[in-house]
């Protein structure tokens, strides 16, 4: 198999990893719950990174301003997905959240 036909299907497959991980119903969530079905999988259950980079304190995240932080999870650059369907108010208590890992 060539190596960029390798690459096209590990990336693909990374997608789907992703992208399963990320797939649980947010309905009525938020906080830890919302982190935990949408987030954990990729970026850890204590935000220590996996996937996904660090969130705790001392990241690159913390360095962000609440809106940054909100904007990044709306947006979803990268390989990241967008979570634009999250209210705002989901959005505030997920940022919440994160800044509350140690």
């Amino acid at each position: 198999m060539h190596v960029r036909m390798r690459r096209r299907l590990l990336a693909i497959g990374l997608a789907a990893t992703v992208l399963a991980g990320c797939s649980g119903s947010t309905e009525g969530k938020f906080g830890g719950d919302l982190y935990a079905t949408s987030c954990a999988r990729c970026h850890a259950p204590d935000g220590a990174g996996g996937i996904g980079p660090p969130l705790g304190p001392g990241s690159e995240a913390s360095d962000l301003t609440d809106a940054q932080l909100r904007e990044t999870v709306r947006v979803g650059p990268g390989t990241m997905p967008s979570f634009a369907r999250l209210s705002d108010a989901q959005l505030d208590s997920l940022v919440e959240f994160i800044r509350s890992l140690d």
